[in-house]
Formats: C-alpha cells, sequence, structure tokens
C-alpha cells in the first residue's frame, strides 16, 4: 500500500438501511487514517433506519451523515475490499468475487432495539478484526471469507 494511499472498502447490504450503514460508520470512526470507506444497498430503501442511527449514537458513533444509497454497477473496480452483508453467497451477486469478502450478519431491519445492539457489536467486532489487518498487513488483505471464481451477479 502507498503510504498516503487509504484502503478502499465498501460495505454492502440488502437496503442499505441497517447492516452496512453500520459497518460504514463504525469504521470511518475507527480508521479513517487508514481505510476510505462507504456502503450501499442491492435494493437501497432511501432512508437509515432510526434505530440504526440511534444504535451507533448510543455506541459513541456519529450517524447524522449516512444515506442509503444504490450500488452501481462499476463501482466495485473503485474498491480495494467490499464486504458483502447481503444475505446472499458473494459468488450469486458479484460477477467478480476477488474483492468480496462475505460476513453473514442478520439483518435487524423490523426488530427491536436489543436486536440492534446485538447486531452492532458483532458488526463492529468484524470491523475491528479487519481494521486490525489492514493495520497489520498495510496493504489489502486477502481475506478469510472471501469467495473464489466467477459469480453469476450483475457487479
Amino acid at each position: 500500500m502507498v503510504a498516503d494511499r487509504r484502503t478502499k472498502v465498501m460495505f454492502v447490504c440488502l437496503g442499505n438501511s441497517c447492516r452496512s450503514p453500520m459497518a460504514e460508520a463504525i469504521a470511518a470512526h475507527i480508521a479513517s487514517d487508514i481505510l476510505e470507506v462507504s456502503s450501499a444497498g442491492l435494493v437501497p430503501l432511501g432512508k437509515v433506519q432510526s434505530l440504526t442511527t440511534a444504535t451507533l449514537e448510543r455506541n459513541g458513533y456519529p450517524a447524522s451523515e449516512l444515506r442509503s444509497k444504490p450500488l452501481r454497477y462499476g463501482d466495485l473496480e473503485d474498491w480495494d475490499i467490499v464486504v458483502n452483508m447481503s444475505g446472499q453467497p458473494g459468488g450469486v451477486v458479484f460477477y467478480d468475487t476477488s474483492k468480496v469478502e462475505d460476513w453473514a450478519v442478520e439483518d435487524p431491519y423490523g426488530a427491536d432495539p436489543e436486536t440492534y445492539q446485538r447486531i452492532f457489536e458483532e458488526i463492529e467486532g468484524r470491523v475491528v478484526e479487519l481494521v486490525t489487518r489492514v493495520r497489520k498487513t498495510g496493504t489489502t488483505p486477502f481475506l478469510s471469507g472471501n469467495i473464489s471464481g466467477e459469480g453469476t451477479g450483475p457487479w
């Protein structure tokens, strides 16, 4: 990794309303020195759920700038790591899985605050582990949950 270039990480979930915005906010807050982060949804809801922002803020993470956005064809070329939390294997969703790490994370959409907190804690732990790998290697880590081979999805 070039010293002045941050590793670019895209967090993807289904609606870009709960899981991927949580991961984006956590990563941006704890590792902005080494990561450039964003999030997107395969089928974005157009808003970040109020319990997502409330959970993040209750745990000390800024959330006011989060927006629900679509994943666009070609977006993946710009990212070093794509974290897939869509609930579908990366090989089904993405045409090139060489940058994809699948995280099996429950979708808290429509759940109670306790569920959001539990999912937040899981995502926070996974983000911390990812940040640790990037800090340790000084380059794009690859990736324990990576699926190899060609996928069938449009991205």
